[in-house]
């Protein structure tokens, strides 16, 4: 290239530009060519989601995947507007980008602190809680059956964002859940959105939330939140890595479902006791 052989101050004499044109001209070409390495790699997510979980993903929870898993931040009008070019249509029906809002579904109190249950996956709670260590923080979305106070799902994210809570509900819709099974939840921003609301009632699940600061509405996840914080938690080194805070909290939620006993339940844990009053298996 010529400005590898003669100064630059002399080759924008010669060709009647200044000398911030021309940086500003090359910068422009750099800038082009990273944000064409970036729609790439869009491209290829996009197609990957796609085919991984059948079209279920719209815009926003794309966005909200490729957005944790690259290095570049993107937002729903650039997805929305790769997934034209591509020709890929999700099964959720896209929102249309021109002003319109979801405000949020805030429902109704249908648990009402109800925490008897004479069946598994019959009433649910769920909840995201914060892990800060040295390092990092990470967030834990959880969810327990009243039914025996087991654990039959949780996820860690870095983000409490909608995305930790799919993953979550990805793995209880897999369940033999009963007709017209609760799930209880607090108000949050990741539990009042659209596709939250859709995926129930696709399911049949019944919605429920707590009031608004009222954490005796939900509080039996609450109480394993403070169980899990005390015996495991508060006891840790807080430089732990991340790999060995992710084992550790697997060993415990093992160890809570299969080991640790409920005066509750009979004095045995809530995997014996399903096992001994049910013939489901989670």
């Amino acid at each position: 290239m010529l400005e590898d052989e003669y100064p630059v101050t002399s080759l924008c004499w010669a060709a009647g530009v200044s000398r911030s044109a021309y940086y500003k001209w090359k910068k422009s070409r750099y800038d082009i060519s990273k944000r064409e390495k970036e729609n790439k790699k869009i491209e290829e997510l996009i197609i990957k989601i796609n085919e991984k979980y059948n079209g279920t993903y719209g815009v926003k929870r794309l966005c909200s995947y490729i957005n944790s898993n690259t290095e570049f931040k993107v937002n729903h009008k650039r997805i929305y507007r790769i997934m034209r070019e591509l020709g890929v249509k999700s099964i959720i029906r896209n929102q249309s980008y021109k002003g319109k809002s979801w405000s949020g579904k805030i429902a109704d109190n249908i648990l009402n602190r109800d925490f008897s249950s004479e069946k598994p996956l019959e009433k649910l709670c769920m909840d995201i809680t914060e892990i800060k260590m040295y390092n990092f923080t990470v967030y834990m979305n959880a969810v327990k059956d009243v039914f025996n106070d087991e654990i039959i799902a949780y996820d860690l994210g870095f983000t409490d964002g909608f995305e930790l809570v799919v993953k979550t509900l990805d793995k209880i819709f897999k369940f033999p859940l009963e007709e017209k099974c609760i799930l209880h939840t607090d108000q949050g921003f990741q539990y009042t959105g659209k596709e939250y609301c859709d995926m129930l009632k696709e399911r049949g699940i019944i919605q429920s939330m707590s009031r608004r600061g009222n954490c005796w509405d939900n509080v039996p996840i609450e109480i394993f939140f403070g169980h899990f914080k005390a015996e495991l938690i508060y006891l840790l080194d807080r430089g732990i890595t991340y790999e060995d805070l992710s084992q550790k909290i697997k060993n415990y939620i093992d160890f809570y479902n299969n080991e640790r006993i409920q005066l509750k339940l009979g004095g045995i844990s809530p995997v014996k006791y399903r096992e001994k009053y049910t013939k489901i298996q989670i």
